[in-house]
Order: structure tokens, then C-alpha cells, then sequence
């Protein structure tokens, strides 16, 4: 079982202490989720939060007990959604961040969940700068890169225009969002800046527009 948090340690409870991300960090956050969806290892879990107001005494959180949001009678409140699906209100609802539930039909993608056909594919043109820059290839399937400078990498994919699934949708065959050109010469210039909403880059087989 894979996850980068759950309910437990997102309140201090158990190991990892201050060092967990949760939705409080969400560009950090965001950054964890899409590498654990994207990685070939395990059973993955998507954490879904609310947010409690912390009272954070000698590195423990006094209101680790405080439940989902509520009324004066201690019933809960029904979440709330916006235009973009995404929950409002005190619900976090990680599981709605288009981040993440556009990483996690990459992630179908790539282990051919839902479909008939091997099974899931492995990892290919590994790239890192020895710090804190990555990229990699899931065969054909997928592409993911978190990291901050501009470079040449060699794709897996067709030659054509991609959507990147982090920043935006593909709707009525265009993207909401950046667009990755891969030349004919099979490389791709990305550039995810760490002044970038998410610091997340990534595109899968299904997202060419």
C-alpha cells in the first residue's frame, strides 16, 4: 500500500512527524501524489481531507480530534462543489484536485486498469540532475517531470502536440492548459519553473491533441 498520508500522521500521530505533507503544502504535495501515481510499485491510496483549525503547543496539534465540518449539532455538513468539481468549504477532497484525478487515469493508463492487455509498463528514459530534478517515460504510455530548469529529453511518444494534464483538460480536442510539443527528431523542450503553480509536468498517450 502505497500513500503519502492518511488521517493518522496528517495529525502528528505515528512517525514521519512535521517531515508528512499534506493539503496544507499543496504544491509539495501535489509534486508527491503524481510521482506515487506514476511509479510502478504497489497499491496506490488516494487520501481525501478536511481542513480543522490547528493549535499547534510544543509540536503537538491540541485539535488533532476536531471531525469533519459540522453544524451545531454535530452533523455533517455535505461537501459543496465548484464549477470545477473541486470541493468547497472547510472539505479538502484531494481526490478532486484536477492534479491529482488527472494522475490518477495516467495511472490507469499505464497499468492498463480497466482494459484488456499486458500488464502495466515499465520505466524508461530516466533523467535526474543528482538534486531535486526528475523525468521519466512509462514506455509508451506516459510522461512525467518535476523539476525546474528547461532541457532535451528523448520521448517515448508519437511525434505530435500533447496536453499536459497537470495544468489543464483536454476538452473538444484542445487543452485547457500547457501544451507539449515532441519534434520529429523525438525530443521535447519542458520547462517546469519552480515559480510554477503545481511544479508538475506530465502527458500520457491518451492526452495528444
Amino acid at each position: 500500500m502505497v500513500f503519502v498520508n492518511n488521517h493518522d500522521n496528517q495529525r502528528g500521530h505515528g512517525g514521519g512527524g512535521d517531515q508528512i505533507l499534506t493539503f496544507r503544502v499543496p504544491r509539495l504535495y501535489k509534486m508527491a501524489a503524481a510521482f506515487k501515481l506514476a511509479w510502478p510499485h504497489g497499491f496506490t491510496r488516494i487520501m481525501s481531507s478536511y481542513n480543522w483549525p490547528q493549535d499547534i503547543q510544543n509540536g503537538h496539534d491540541n485539535n488533532d480530534w476536531i471531525g469533519p465540518p459540522h453544524d451545531s449539532n454535530y452533523n455533517i455538513i455535505s461537501p459543496t462543489f465548484g464549477a470545477d468539481g473541486a470541493c468547497q468549504g472547510d472539505w479538502v477532497c484531494e481526490h478532486r484536485w484536477r492534479q491529482i484525478y488527472n494522475m490518477e487515469q495516467i495511472y490507469n493508463i499505464q497499468e492498463n486498469r480497466s482494459r484488456r492487455g499486458p500488464p502495466g509498463t515499465n520505466v524508461n528514459d530516466w533523467w535526474d540532475n543528482g538534486n531535486n530534478q526528475i523525468a521519466f517515460c512509462r514506455g509508451n504510455k506516459g510522461f512525467i517531470a518535476i523539476n525546474n530548469d528547461g532541457y532535451d529529453l528523448k520521448k517515448t511518444l508519437q511525434v505530435s502536440m500533447y496536453c499536459d494534464v497537470i495544468s489543464g483538460n483536454v476538452e473538444n480536442g484542445s487543452c485547457t492548459g500547457k501544451t507539449v510539443t515532441v519534434g520529429t527528431n523525438g525530443l521535447a523542450y519542458i520547462d517546469p519553473k519552480t515559480s510554477d503553480h503545481d511544479g508538475v509536468l506530465a502527458m500520457h498517450a491518451e492526452a495528444k491533441l
